[in-house]
């Protein structure tokens, strides 16, 4: 799906004023309330805009520990473990990878025993051979769409 200017413009605002009304965005941008809520809607349906909800701390939630664990999988079972991981709480992404292991886990946990008892959960189901943790250190770079945005905005505009 093509992203032009002015989807730049609106996704720009929602990132950064997540809690503005629609009626505000279209004053701001100096576009008719109908346009900007067309503009939304395709971005939606197309699969661009994936959600309204907040953004939580799990660190705030009390779970400061980060961690990625990668699990190795019997083969024939991913979608086992894939479901059997979706039932773990701090388990909060899964994905499955090419490379050293089967599916990547990003885990969240109160404190280095507790992450050792989450992966002690995952050892034991059936169907993991055996997990690879990774413990984050310290955020570098957060997580972000913008830049990315301004950049194919910045591409779309160039090929006109």
């Amino acid at each position: 799906m093509a992203v032009d200017e002015l989807d730049t413009r609106i996704l720009r605002l929602l990132l950064e004023q997540p809690r503005t009304s629609v009626r505000e965005y279209a004053r701001v941008l100096g576009v008719a309330r109908g346009t900007l809520q067309a503009r939304l809607d395709r971005l939606e349906r197309d699969g661009v805009i994936t959600g309204n909800g907040p953004s939580l701390s799990a660190a705030a939630l009390g779970h400061p520990v980060l961690a990625f664990v990668h699990i190795e999988v019997t083969q024939g079972h991913l979608d086992e473990v894939g479901d059997a991981l979706a039932a773990v709480p701090e388990i909060i992404e899964a994905f499955s990878i090419t490379g050293g292991g089967d599916l990547l886990t990003r885990v969240v946990a109160r404190d280095n025993g507790h992450l050792e008892d989450v992966v002690q959960q995952l050892i034991q189901m059936p169907g993991v051979v055996r997990t690879r943790t990774e413990m984050a250190l310290r955020e570098r770079v957060p997580h972000r769409l913008l830049p990315l945005v301004e950049s194919i905005g910045k591409a779309s505009a160039e090929q006109r």
